[in-house]
């Protein structure tokens, strides 16, 4: 009897009406003109102790949101939403609105509409509300409203949008003014410069998820430029997993005014200094990718060319010899020095748009640019491999600059050392950059500089001890072997480079990446096979185009495509839509 009891009360429970909010929507408006906007109001009534949410909800809970469906040429604006309170939550605090929040949103009817014509559109909205759980809420609003050459506006509703037009925020004096930005020894905060502000405001609401509003855990003094807000951003979430942050800031300013923060770009941390037991192993990891920079086929057999050049020049006197070494050695640094200034500005610009520069590794996370290293690899594993030769025009000009006499020709030489080194220098650079790129100026451009005297050393060893460059392996046949060895560890970054790739795009899309590598294979070996200076005119134009051909259609072909993804955001009627079409649905949901 007892257990009869029991499930007839669960249920009477189950059974019971559920509380729902009661829901309109509300045009400021009796009759509209073409063309010409006015607001609509969104107003729902909650059950009592029940809340809905801010655009922020500060948890996972939803805001409100509106589908609109109007005819061609109309525009349905942003919600303009209303200041909320700030209670606690479940995780934290949440912003949320009791009572009888009403929501404008601004239209703008089709300026082709003509007077007696009838502006019709739909709406569906969604929201939420919870008090100890949560309910799913939605409403369908259909408004029929007449045309006429002017605007009407509804004496009945002029109160209703006057007080809603008070609670949404206004917009901030002086928005460019603004700025945001963090520290590395504190990325847990984040802080606000706000001009034109006289006294400190009671509370700052966010609008991204990640930042905690000013009453938890923040803090707000007035200064010399306005008031400085420091607020707290969570980096990980209930289960310690990392929460990924964004790079802008937004929200509500709650004062003696309320005024609305537009959307500010966090600017990346400065660079910081690191102590010197950790920055002598950069400069001598620096100095070391310069001095391997000369073990590559492009460089190696130009030093004990320019050396020889040197005691010819200098009559072979010593002191002669060693004043060219360190000419030539100026013009290395004198090249690596705009090398980092270039990439020293690159990092400012960076630094001010609030994007910060990563290692090198981190941009593999980018298909685009990992399809780039891809193609670059594979493309230089086949000029290594000697399936066609690129690079005489820049041999060249070396050629008419190393052919000068005297210290000019030598200072040339260094900076063309340094530029045949660049294509040969990919893997090394690319970690120079990355650590490069976390240091301050005073720390970045010794960085580089060491980088420079590796590369320019062999060059002034030589020039300082002559009679070295006898005891160097004289070039040969063994130095095609060498670079085609060479060439096999440039496949192998291709092949990494594929498998990254194949994670980024979906194993199922690799075949064209595949192909595209075949065809632009293709196209490399038709340049090198036809497009040779003793070739006629017409073989050599011939093979340039089936060349472009190939090696546009092979990139084409490699080039990411979007990615499918099976996995929608939950919605009731896709779900109902998909079932009624047959298609299976999964659906996949977590307390």
């Amino acid at each position: 009897m007892r257990f009869l009891i029991a499930l007839l009360a669960t249920a009477a429970l189950l059974h019971a009406e559920k509380p729902a909010s009661l829901s309109s929507l509300i045009p400021e408006v009796t009759a509209v003109a073409p063309g010409e906007p006015f607001r609509i109001a969104l107003k729902l009534e909650h059950p009592e102790k029940w809340h809905s949410y801010y655009l922020n909800s500060g948890g996972v809970e939803l805001p409100p949101s509106i589908e609109w469906k109007l005819p061609s040429g109309a525009k349905a604006g942003a919600i303009q939403w209303p200041v909320p309170e700030v209670k606690d939550g479940f995780n934290g605090k949440s912003f949320v609105y009791n009572g009888s929040p009403v929501f404008l949103i601004e239209i703008t009817p089709p300026a082709s509409l003509s007077p007696g014509d009838t502006f019709t559109f739909s709406a569906a909205a969604k929201w939420q509300i919870c008090e100890r759980s949560c309910i799913d809420e939605k409403a369908k609003f259909t408004i029929n409203l007449p045309v006429a050459e002017t605007v009407t506006a509804d004496a009945g509703s002029t109160e209703l949008f006057r007080a809603a037009r008070l609670k949404i925020p206004k917009a901030h004096p002086s928005p460019t003014g603004i700025s945001a930005g963090t520290t590395k020894s504190s990325p847990g905060v984040i802080t606000l410069q706000i001009p034109d502000m006289d006294a400190p405001p009671t509370e700052f609401i966010p609008n991204q998820p990640y930042l905690n509003p000013l009453s938890d855990g923040g803090k707000a003094v007035a200064d010399n430029n306005g008031v400085q807000i420091t607020l707290k951003r969570k980096l990980t979430d209930m289960l310690d997993d990392p929460i990924p942050q964004g790079n802008t800031v937004s929200g509500i300013l709650v004062g003696s005014s309320i005024q609305m923060i537009p959307e500010t770009r966090i600017s990346a941390p400065p660079a910081e200094a690191v102590p010197f037991s950790k920055l002598l192993p950069i400069l001598g990891g620096m100095f070391l990718g310069g001095l391997i920079l000369n073990l590559m086929p492009c460089v190696f057999p130009v030093i004990g060319l320019k050396i020889m050049g040197f005691v010819q020049q200098a009559g072979e006197n010593r002191r002669s010899i060693a004043l060219h070494g360190v000419t030539f050695a100026l013009g290395v640094l004198a090249s690596f020095a705009a090398l980092s200034g270039i990439l020293f500005a690159i990092r400012a610009a960076a630094l001010k748009n609030g994007t910060e520069l990563k290692g090198w590794g981190y941009q593999l996370q980018d298909p685009w640019v990992v399809v780039v290293l891809l193609l670059l690899m594979f493309i230089l594993g086949l000029n290594m491999f000697g399936l066609f030769e690129i690079g005489a025009s820049a041999t060249s000009v070396g050629g008419k600059w190393q052919s000068k006499t005297g210290h000019s020709g030598s200072f040339f030489s260094g900076v063309l050392a340094t530029i045949v080194a660049t294509p040969c220098s990919a893997p090394f650079l690319g970690v120079a950059i990355g650590a490069a790129m976390a240091l301050p100026a005073y720390q970045f451009f010794p960085a580089f500089g060491a980088m420079a005297l590796g590369l320019a050393a062999p060059y002034l060893t030589l020039s300082l001890m002559p009679h070295l460059v006898e005891k160097l392996p004289r070039p040969g046949a063994w130095m095609e072997s060498f670079k085609q060895a060479m060439s096999f560890l440039l496949f192998a970054t291709a092949g990494y480079l594929l498998w990254v790739y194949s994670g980024l795009i979906g194993q199922e899309n690799l075949l064209a990446p595949l192909l595209g590598l075949s065809l632009i294979a293709a196209g490399s070996w038709i340049y090198g096979r036809w497009y040779l200076p003793h070739k006629s005119g017409k073989v050599r134009v011939l093979a340039l185009t089936f060349t472009a051909l190939f090696a546009v259609s092979g990139t084409v072909m490699a080039l990411p495509k979007d990615k499918q993804n099976i996995w929608q955001p939950w919605s009731e009627e896709t779900v109902e839509k998909l079932l009624s079409e047959g298609t299976p649905v999964y659906i996949d949901f977590t307390a």
